[in-house]
């Protein structure tokens, strides 16, 4: 008798470890499968960066994702993407090889390039098409015109430290006024309206070549290079996460697709002309996970 009592007991106890185990590995089984349907993308106050950032969005939720997106400054999301522990996964706007090498030579060696979300990106100093003057050496001479500045973003973004090496370069009685992107364009569209002269730091893509008559200023001397604005993610995101790395290593867009979507944002607002562009371009988009 009292040897079936302690065997009873025994096959209880084996029971509830059973349950137990099951239990908790049911429940690593859901926290992992949860955890790779959550993406966190880390995105510059750039207007193609924007853009990128909110398509990928919409995409990714309407695939029953959960996304986080924080912006920051772009050497802070290199930082972040390089730790180990990384809060962020990925960032769609990375100027390679180009624009952002310091920021690569400091962290690419723990990152990894998935795609190209644009393969034709270019910088240098850009004017609208009434001045007529057509290269960066003939700046100096015009000086007056352009009040001795050039319009510039803010001094994280790489275009900023070529600027500042083009000045040295070309040897121009400027400065370079650091603002942002959005001010940086209200000050072209304020010139524009005046026909005034100004100069700003420019770059493809972007839809301000779309909203207004803009040439780039011939560069001689080969100080602004161009890029492809790349993908990168932290290490290990592939594995984590292999369905929204797939999406991300096919994520592309052409100039027109997306000055469309920029457009769409410039009326709606991020999140909902996103989404807009997304359902009006579904099948190329939904493409980009198989």
């Amino acid at each position: 008798m009292l040897k079936c009592r302690k065997f009873g007991i025994l096959m209880v106890v084996v029971a509830l470890v059973a349950a137990f185990t099951s239990c908790t590995n049911s429940g690593q089984k859901k926290t992992s499968k949860t955890a790779e349907k959550q993406v966190s993308i880390l995105y510059p106050n750039w207007a193609e960066g924007i853009a990128f950032t909110h398509l990928a969005q919409a995409a990714l939720e309407a695939h029953g994702y959960k996304v986080e997106l924080t912006n920051l400054e772009p050497g802070l999301i290199y930082g972040e993407l390089s730790k180990s522990n990384s809060k962020g996964d990925v960032f769609l706007d990375a100027w390679l090889p180009n624009t952002h090498k310091d920021y690569w030579a400091d962290y690419g060696d723990k990152l990894v390039k998935l795609g190209e979300a644009f393969s034709g990106g270019t910088t240098g100093l850009v004017v609208p098409s009434y001045v007529d003057i057509n290269s960066i050496d003939e700046l100096n001479a015009n000086k007056d015109q352009f009040d001795g500045e050039i319009i510039g973003i803010g001094s994280g973004a790489g275009i900023h430290a070529n600027t500042l090496k083009a000045i040295e370069a070309y040897n121009l009685d400027f400065e370079q006024v650091t603002s942002s992107g959005p001010a940086m364009v209200a000050s072209l569209d304020k010139a524009v309206k005046k026909k005034e002269w100004i100069v700003v730091t420019g770059w493809k893509p972007h839809y301000m070549w779309a909203n207004f008559d803009l040439k780039y200023l011939a560069d001689p001397k080969g100080v602004y290079p161009q890029d492809v604005c790349a993908i990168i993610s932290r290490r290990g995101f592939e594995e984590d996460k292999p369905e929204a790395a797939k999406f991300f290593q096919n994520f592309n867009l052409k100039e027109q697709q997306l000055y469309a979507l920029m457009a769409a944002i410039k009326a709606d607002g991020e999140e909902t002309g996103a989404r807009k562009w997304y359902e009006a371009n579904k099948a190329l988009v939904d493409a980009w996970f198989n």
